[in-house]
C-alpha cells in the first residue's frame, strides 16, 4: 500500500517489472486507519511510516511492523518467521 500518486507509482512498477499488485492509497485514509501515518518529523512528513502487515485469510493480523524512522524496516528473518 503505498500513499502515493498514481503517476510515480505506476512508472516505478513498469520500470522495475513489479509481478504483484500495488495498492494506492492517495488520500491517505488507510494509512490513517492503521495508524502509520506520518504528519511530520525530522526525517519526513506527510508520508506513512515504513510497515508491514501480514494479513492472514481470515482478515486477522498476524505480524506488524511499524517503523519509528524512514530508514527501518524488518529484517527478512523476522519476516520469515511470521509467515512460516
Amino acid at each position: 500500500m503505498l500513499g502515493q500518486h498514481a503517476e510515480p507509482v505506476r512508472r516505478y512498477i513498469e520500470d522495475n517489472g513489479l509481478a504483484f499488485d500495488v495498492l494506492l492509497d492517495e488520500r491517505r485514509e488507510v494509512v490513517r486507519a492503521y495508524g502509520v501515518w506520518h504528519r511530520i518529523g525530522l526525517d519526513a512528513w506527510n508520508i506513512a511510516h515504513p510497515a508491514v502487515f501480514l494479513i492472514d485469510p481470515d482478515h486477522r493480523i498476524r505480524y506488524s511492523f511499524i517503523a519509528d524512522k524512514q530508514t527501518e524496516f524488518p529484517s527478512t528473518d523476522d519476516l520469515l518467521q511470521a509467515i512460516g
